[in-house]
């Protein structure tokens, strides 16, 4: 099983790139986790907002494929503990197919993208900095394979 995350925005500083990639090496090869960055629209003063959070909308659907799980990523989703993650990865896992993680821009997601999504999970209610959120997802997606395996990481 491949888990994707497609995250708008790019440019993430050196400190979130390594902290994924600590994470990434520890998976292994049927259970990898990929980031791909998608650009975000325009903004800035005077910018058309709904029309920024429509370009990154076709530019989300455009990298997904059409056999995979997708898991929106928003505040309004439904929180899992841990141990329920690890849960929905071995549901992921048993059913054989690849999970695309969805993470908006700054004004989140568009709403016919989340209503298209398999599942909508919240990380927390607190708003999160988007470079946060790419390494406690590699984390937690760690973490729960960990669960998974039996390992003795998650006590």
């Amino acid at each position: 099983m491949k888990i994707r995350l497609l995250a708008v925005g790019n440019r993430m500083p050196s400190w979130v790139t390594e902290g994924v990639a600590e994470y990434r090496k520890r998976l292994p090869r049927d259970f990898a986790f990929e980031v791909e960055e998608i650009a975000p629209g325009q903004r800035g003063k005077n910018a058309d907002v709904p029309r920024a959070i429509a370009l990154e909308a076709e530019r989300l659907q455009a990298r997904l494929k059409g056999d995979e799980h997708v898991v929106a990523l928003e505040v309004a989703g439904k929180p899992w503990s841990t141990e329920q993650l690890a849960e929905h990865a071995a549901e992921w896992r048993l059913h054989g197919r690849d999970v695309a993680l969805l993470v908006g821009g700054p004004d989140g997601l568009a709403p016919e993208l989340s209503r298209s999504a398999h599942q909508r999970w919240s990380l927390s209610p607190l708003t999160l900095p988007h470079p946060l959120v790419r390494i406690v997802l590699a984390e937690q997606l760690y973490r729960a394979w960990t669960l998974m395996v039996g390992h003795p990481y998650h006590r």
